[in-house]
């Protein structure tokens, strides 16, 4: 992963779950799914979206579980 990509990925949670830019200090080992109350099962289907819409890919139902989300 690049670290533009990273970046991208970074500001895109930060913008969708509305977290006033705490998502920039987040790297590969941050636990998300627990730790960030903002990332609720709504949340989840709206990053889902924003990553499809963004970066211009389909994500298939059956590619989605919870260890995505984990960190």
């Amino acid at each position: 992963m690049t670290v533009d990509f990273k970046r991208d990925v970074k500001i895109l949670l930060d913008d969708v779950l509305h977290l006033g830019g705490r998502a920039l200090a987040f790297d590969e080992n941050t636990v998300l799914l627990g730790s960030v109350p903002e990332l609720d099962s709504m949340a989840v289907i709206a990053l889902i979206a924003a990553i499809e819409e963004r970066f211009r890919c389909v994500i298939d139902d059956d590619e989605i579980d919870s260890a995505m989300f984990a960190t």
